[in-house]
């Protein structure tokens, strides 16, 4: 049966609490928000239609496989977001959609003469009421609390705000601009304060924004907006001691869904402190949710690679060398990330500093980028005669590993298998990768993210200098360069090589396994969504390869 809303519903709004807060806290119903600060009981008493969804929260638990295994102590959000990240999803996107369901239902039910809608949110709030008001033009006007900003230091942040390429094209600037000429309120009210530890999961911070910032990165969209014929739709509300949710920017957030209405004398509702284990019921049943869909993405995921796949042509090696190209194309700019900088003259540094029985080692520098070095460690058999070619062998560590450890000392993951190779007559080169130094890499790769770029966006040209400098040795046979690597040199074998075409054959040893499984598999206790490995999702791999 086909229910039109009532004609006494003035207006429909959205409202969007911050993660940390509940619904009934946004209404006035539940303890734990000032009464000022209550805007969806405010609209609502201005003559509103209000819904509020349930955000997920920033709640810490130790999150481990039903089936055992390791664990971590993740936030709700990030818990989500790491499968969803691998399958092309997001966190962000499935709250997007929340709200443009909402919307769907609202414009379903309108009556004859059509109600405006609005959404306004706060905190997390603010950035999906920000990110639905770019999206959909159906949302005439927009309130943000508690979040506009520069999104530079979005790396700070709780990953689950991490989203691959924002950066390329989109800051909160830009995304207000696709807002015009609808309205948009922004309130430079302090926003939430979180610290997330990261004990497993990323560590991160939340505070501010700062208004000041507020307040550039609002004229940095008004210049955007610079030929704008009418005047510009943007209006920012500032204030020493700004409640979020204040009586100026609930009046223009009326205002601008154009009728007239004022928020009413606030009343603030009593109510007794509920049973807040109905509210982490209801959080469960969203994460449970989410998470299965993000899960029926991943068991479908093989036949959608398979169906992407379908233009590669294995009938010969031309035909395939051919045809693989737009793949590997798509693989460097979508998924690894690429700098389109030119390399450096490689500028070599070396000393000799290992002595084995019958090979000697040098430590080499080549520079790749400004700023930016190769590193690595080149074992030559003392047997090489002059104009006699042998071939290479790259030598790649796994996480946390130096050159040196594949090279002496008998490491029990490694053996010395640089220096054993070259002892049988190979020209070996142990290159230094960037994944050392626990956070600080995992940091790099958080910073690398919004720019559409990934720890492979630096390693692979450093790989590239270091084969490109290898073929000016006297002695490197130029056509047999390979490339070995153990487990996150592993991973490294599957995608440098993919990439860096030098290479004619790779070795991936202790790594090669269902990647995409094993990265969002909420079921297999060796899955990485339960690993400390934060930083090892890559966006949207499970749908190509």
């Amino acid at each position: 049966m086909h229910h039109t809303i009532p004609s006494y519903t003035a207006a429909h709004v959205i409202a969007l609490p911050d993660a940390d807060q509940t619904p009934e806290q946004l209404a006035g119903l539940a303890p734990g928000i000032a009464p000022e600060s209550q805007f969806a009981r405010r609209l609502a008493e201005s003559g509103c239609r209000v819904i509020i969804p349930d955000l997920i929260s920033r709640k810490m638990t130790r999150r481990q496989s039903e089936y055992g295994g390791w664990g971590s102590e993740l936030s709700q959000r990030e818990y989500l977001y790491r499968s969803a990240y691998e399958m092309g999803r997001h966190i962000a996107g499935y709250e997007v959609q929340t709200v443009l369901s909402l919307v769907d239902w609202i414009e379903s039910h309108q009556g004859p003469e059509r109600r405006r809608i609005g959404v306004m949110g706060y905190g997390e709030g603010g950035m999906i009421a920000l990110y639905a008001g770019a999206l959909d033009p159906r949302i005439n006007t927009v309130g943000v609390s508690g979040y506009f900003g520069p999104r530079e230091n979005i790396w700070e942040q709780p990953i689950s705000r991490n989203i691959f390429g924002l950066l390329e094209q989109f800051g909160d600037a830009e995304l207000a601009t696709l807002i015009v000429p609808r309205s948009l309120v922004i309130e430079a009210a302090p926003g939430p304060v979180a610290d997330l530890p990261g004990k497993g999961g990323a560590p991160a911070k939340l505070a501010g924004p700062d208004p000041g910032e507020v307040y550039t990165e609002v004229q940095r969209a008004r210049q955007l907006l610079a030929s704008y014929v009418e005047e510009i739709p943007i209006r920012l509300i500032l204030g020493s001691g700004l409640p979020f949710g204040s009586e100026p920017a609930l009046e223009v957030f009326l205002d601008n869904l154009r009728l007239g209405l004022k928020p009413g004398p606030s009343k603030p509702i009593t109510p007794s402190i509920p049973d807040t284990t109905v509210f982490e019921a209801r959080q469960q049943r969203l994460i449970a949710a989410w998470d299965r869909h993000t899960q029926q993405t991943l068991v479908r995921s093989p036949y959608i690679r398979k169906e992407f796949m379908k233009s590669l042509n294995t009938s010969s090696i031309s035909s395939f060398e051919e045809t693989i190209e737009p793949y590997r194309d798509l693989y460097r700019d979508e998924i690894i990330g690429h700098f389109n900088d030119p390399l450096l003259p490689m500028n070599p540094r070396t000393r000799q500093t290992y002595e084995g029985e019958n090979w000697t080692g040098y430590e080499v520098v080549l520079d790749v980028f400004e700023d930016v070095i190769a590193y690595g460690i080149l074992c030559l058999p003392n047997d090489l005669k002059k104009g006699e070619k042998r071939p290479v062998v790259v030598c790649q560590h796994g996480l946390e590993g130096r050159p040196r450890d594949i090279v002496q000392g008998d490491h029990q993951a490694y053996h010395d298998f640089a220096s054993k190779l070259a002892s049988r007559g190979f020209i070996t080169f142990s290159p230094q990768n960037l994944y050392i130094f626990q956070d600080r890499f995992r940091t790099l790769q958080r910073k690398a993210y919004p720019l559409k770029k990934t720890l492979f966006s630096i390693i692979v040209p450093q790989h590239q200098q270091i084969l490109n400098w290898l073929k000016t040795l006297p002695n490197v046979d130029a056509e047999r360069m390979a490339f070995y690597g153990l487990s996150y040199g592993g991973k490294s074998a599957m995608r440098i090589p993919a990439l860096v075409k030098d290479y004619c054959l790779s070795i991936c040893s202790a790594d090669f396994n269902d990647w995409v499984w094993k990265n969002a598999s909420t079921v297999t206790p060796y899955s990485y969504v339960w690993s400390g490995e934060y930083e090892i999702f890559e966006f949207n791999l499970g749908q190509y390869f």
